[in-house]
């Protein structure tokens, strides 16, 4: 599979630790250095800005999506190659999916994970086949991959969609994953077992 755009989802914080940064960082660069264009929320703060800046220094191009009221409260990143504005955020998280190839969720905040779990919703209901990785750095996603996996075995998911996300601890290996990733249909709806003798 071809990644020409990457949407990446993070946090506009930079979170408690450097090791965040860091990660943000590293990914911006491997991404141009791939080959690959970025989309993104389009702001210049947090693991936003960190990402962006290291896709713009390594001389990949970097497509913004930010909402009119975002921009408006003057966090908007002016150094892009392309930024894009939106009437609202609904409309932007349409715009980033329509954009792009794949996504990539680096640690962040409730925005972060709805961006995340709308595109995995998506796939699991068939509207698209591009993958959706997780950038698993020290540990952060491990509770919502527990998660996860509580619903499968719940009989809320089909086991086979777990296999929706894409996960690694480090850029290289995450990419790999994702470029190598091939869509594994499975039913949506599954009777249980329980219910089937029910009378």
């Amino acid at each position: 599979m071809t990644l020409h755009t990457i949407a990446v989802y993070c946090g506009s914080n930079l979170g408690d630790t450097p090791d965040y940064c860091r990660a943000a960082r590293e990914i911006g660069r491997v991404i141009a250095e791939r080959g690959s264009r970025l989309v993104y929320g389009g702001g210049k703060i947090g693991l936003m800005g960190e990402v962006a800046d290291a896709v713009l220094a390594a001389g990949g191009e970097v497509v913004g999506v930010i909402p009119t009221f975002l921009r408006e409260k003057e966090v908007a990143h002016q150094g892009l190659t392309e930024l894009l504005e939106t009437p609202d955020m609904p409309s932007r998280k349409n715009k980033m999916i329509e954009l792009a190839d794949a996504f990539i969720a680096l640690p962040g905040g409730i925005g972060t994970y709805e961006e995340l779990f709308e595109v995995l919703s998506l796939a699991q209901l068939r509207q698209h086949a591009k993958p959706v990785g997780i950038l698993n750095i020290n540990g952060f996603f491990d509770p919502l991959l527990l998660m996860m996996k509580q619903t499968a075995d719940s009989g809320f998911m089909p086991q086979a969609n777990t296999g929706l996300l894409c996960v690694a601890d480090n850029p290289q290996e995450l990419l790999q994953k994702m470029t190598d990733y091939r869509f594994t249909d499975a039913p949506k709806w599954v009777e249980p077992e329980w219910a089937k003798k029910a009378v």
